[in-house]
């Protein structure tokens, strides 16, 4: 079957203004310019740096031996079509696609889908193991879709609502907090940590709505991704904002520093106490289901990936701490006690630190954030 040059153009503005590339102005250039040049037949003679001064603007002197930003996102590319068509696509007679190993977008017609025959067995029960293991697996899977939903949502909304509703107060206090990450030219990573299921993924989830509805109207292109799925190319192209437990990725291992603070499984170690400083922070979870309980939110700012970037933790082992710490970042108020604590004598933020906050909350809120100590790092 040989496709019109009508269908296929139409089927490229369908999934240009699609939802899964609607809140990624550089994947829709990416894909509009690499559709045009396959349809001009002229795709087989792109090369990975012609792509880079056409699509990234990059200068004469850029080397793709050197730098992966074409490479990582056309791998995200990739992922995007496959995302636009397990969901709105599904149905779409034009398939588009970007084979590995070149830049040339194919356009196949859909193949008939068949029913198969249904055939009814009785399965055994499975074991006690196995069910909870894909109980496991599948919570963990919701609680990165609802993230997902969060953050995207509320991009959506936010831009929906700017004629009519003004940004939030972008005050001095944020602006130091956040200008080394947002001035960047680099791509903004939010990073979800899904190590298990418990009240860490979904303390994520909550990190990321209320991050959608601060960063979606100041920083273009912000990407989402689980932890497990953050490559290294990524990680060194990138800043990226952690939320929730980020050990267990060996990515995140990879990032040097001088932590003097770590998070734990029941609280926060102080590697190096001060006088007067416990050695370890635990959290205290409530004695009854009614009452308040505490537990210790871990700010991390550091650098990234070979000594580039900025990576931001906002940590916690329970949904509370992690959305506390996030409000510290995204409020005004909060955000000028906390810079006020942070200042050193010369009148400006440490360019590296940790921070510890500790959290009471209520029913999974938090309902008091308070800054215990902080600790200046140096690059290494």
């Amino acid at each position: 079957m040989v496709l019109e040059l009508g269908a296929t153009q139409t089927q490229i503005q369908r999934i240009l203004q699609s939802k899964a590339f609607r809140t990624s102005e550089v994947q829709r250039n990416l894909l509009a310019y690499l559709a045009d040049k396959s349809l001009a037949g002229t795709s087989d003679s792109l090369k990975e740096y012609t792509v880079g001064l056409d699509v990234f603007g990059k200068p004469a002197s850029y080397d793709p031996r050197q730098e992966s930003t074409v490479r990582m996102h056309v791998g995200r590319l990739r992922q995007k079509l496959a995302e636009f068509y397990r969901t709105e696509g599904i149905d779409d007679p034009i398939v588009v696609d970007l084979p590995k190993g070149g830049f040339k977008v194919t356009f196949e017609p859909r193949a008939e889908r068949f029913q198969p025959e249904v055939v009814t067995a009785l399965a055994p029960a499975p074991s006690p193991s196995t069910s909870y293991g894909r109980e496991i697996a599948l919570a963990a899977a919701l609680l990165v879709a609802i993230a997902c939903a969060f953050y995207y949502a509320a991009k959506f909304r936010k831009a929906e609502q700017t004629a009519i509703a003004p940004a939030p107060a972008w005050t001095p206090e944020l602006q130091q907090l956040w200008s080394p990450i947002l001035t960047s030219n680099r791509p903004l990573m939010i990073c979800l940590s899904t190590p298990s299921v418990g009240v860490t993924g979904v303390g994520a989830a909550h990190g990321a709505f209320l991050l959608g509805e601060f960063l979606g109207q100041r920083k273009q292109d912000i990407q989402l991704t689980p932890s497990d799925q953050l490559s290294m190319p990524e990680l060194a192209m990138g800043n990226v904002v952690f939320l929730g437990s980020a050990t267990g990725s060996r990515q995140t291992r990879a990032i040097p520093g001088d932590q003097q603070l770590v998070l734990e499984a029941n609280g926060i170690r102080n590697l190096n106490p001060q006088p007067g400083e416990p050695a370890f922070l635990t959290d205290r979870p409530p004695l009854d289901p009614q009452g308040t309980s505490e537990a210790y939110a871990l700010i991390s700012h550091v650098p990234g990936l070979n000594g580039n970037g900025e990576i931001l933790y906002f940590s916690g082992n329970q949904t509370p701490a992690v959305m506390g710490a996030v409000q510290e970042f995204t409020d005004p108020a909060s955000a000028r006690n906390l810079v006020a604590k942070l200042d050193v004598p010369h009148g400006s933020l440490p360019r590296y630190y940790q921070v510890v906050l500790k959290v009471r909350s209520m029913d999974d809120m938090p309902i008091e954030v308070s800054y215990v100590f902080h600790r200046e790092l140096t690059k290494p």
